[in-house]
């Protein structure tokens, strides 16, 4: 697999699923995106939510506003943008795991965590280089998180801290510590 050349494409397949939701949805204020995979490395998807979103929870759902503000999973727009890009990217990756037959754990644990690393990768570039920001006018929440996965947590701090440097990430981190209570 040319990991070179998937990073490309997912690059390619974000910035058109953003815009594409940012078209349809700018006057509900996107304020978060991100990619999410499966444990099985098989997927990779976009996710956006908006202000419009959390405003209209029910009372229930308010009393967990953190979570339903940061976790993609319930997040208004989930594999909405670039369908067609994001399927043939999954294809592809259906295809590799099938092709490979990693029954070797440590084969597939080192494959699965270097797509995850590129889809990291490839939202710090956007972030970076004010994608995001050129397209909303503000910072936004960024995040990349996996299905039937758990990162641990300074994994997943790691990650937070690596694509923001907003109050979204203070108050992520702030949300994290309450995770034990």
């Amino acid at each position: 697999m040319n990991f070179k050349e998937l990073e490309l494409k997912i690059e390619t397949a974000t910035k058109k699923a953003f815009i594409e939701i940012f078209n349809e949805h700018n006057n509900e204020e996107i304020y978060g995106f991100a990619l999410y995979s499966d444990g099985g490395a098989m997927t990779v998807c976009p996710s956006a939510n908006t202000i419009d979103f959390l405003e209209n929870l029910d009372e229930e759902e308010k009393e967990e506003l953190a979570y339903y503000k940061f976790e993609p999973a319930e997040w208004k727009y989930e594999m909405a943008g670039a369908v067609d890009e994001f399927d043939d990217i999954s294809s592809e990756l259906s295809t590799e795991l099938e092709k490979n037959n990693y029954e070797n754990e440590e084969a597939f644990v080192a494959f699965r965590n270097r797509i995850f690393k590129l889809c990291i990768n490839v939202l710090k570039k956007l972030k970076k280089e004010d994608f995001f920001k050129n397209i909303v006018g503000k910072e936004i929440f960024l995040t990349f998180t996996v299905s039937d996965f758990e990162f641990d947590n300074d994994k997943l701090e790691n990650i937070i801290i690596e694509l923001n440097d907003n109050d979204y990430k203070e108050e992520y981190l702030k949300w994290m510590k309450t995770w034990g209570e």
